[in-house]
């Protein structure tokens, strides 16, 4: 699934500086979040679908891997993101 213009900026809107800050871990996280819930609500009803899990597993473990370095160089931030998207550590 590819997420349309609008949505990505919505998205980036929301978490990052502006609609094209793209870059900032936090607009990557969310982004990240996102397409992780559409393939999981994906999987639950395609149970066998072993690739989009393969995928799903990759973005997860990207997603924790920009969690980590946001913790890492900024603890509020990082607090602050795990609040807005409700995730748990």
């Amino acid at each position: 699934m590819s997420f349309t213009k609008e949505k990505k900026e919505e998205i980036f809107a929301k978490y990052g500086k502006d609609k094209t800050d793209t870059g900032s871990p936090e607009a990557q996280i969310a982004l990240l979040t996102s397409r992780i819930q559409h393939l999981t609500d994906h999987l639950q009803s395609n149970k066998k679908d072993f690739s989009s899990r393969l995928g799903l597993m990759k973005l997860v473990g990207k997603r924790r891997k920009l969690l980590n370095y946001l913790q890492h160089r900024d603890i509020e931030r990082y607090r602050g993101i795990l609040k807005s998207l409700n995730l748990r550590k």
